[in-house]
């Protein structure tokens, strides 16, 4: 899986699931100086996996409450 922010991309290991629905899965330190890239981000940032269309997410305020929650 590829991140792409207004900083650069990134790449995180990922694993598929299909059960009980299909996902796809990563799994980050609360501490990943990625999560405050995707966090300040101008605008919006990406998430890409191979054979999938990539996801365009705004960079709206929810996203780095989430991330400091996690964080907390």
């Amino acid at each position: 899986m590829t991140i792409r922010t207004s900083y650069g991309a990134t790449s995180w290991p990922a694993t598929a699931s299909i059960a009980p629905t299909p996902q796809t899965v990563a799994a980050r330190a609360a501490a990943d100086t990625a999560l405050d890239q995707i966090a300040y981000s101008r605008g919006k940032f990406a998430v890409e996996v191979a054979g999938l269309e990539p996801l365009i997410v705004p960079a709206w305020a929810e996203v780095p409450r989430v991330i400091e929650d996690c964080r907390g």
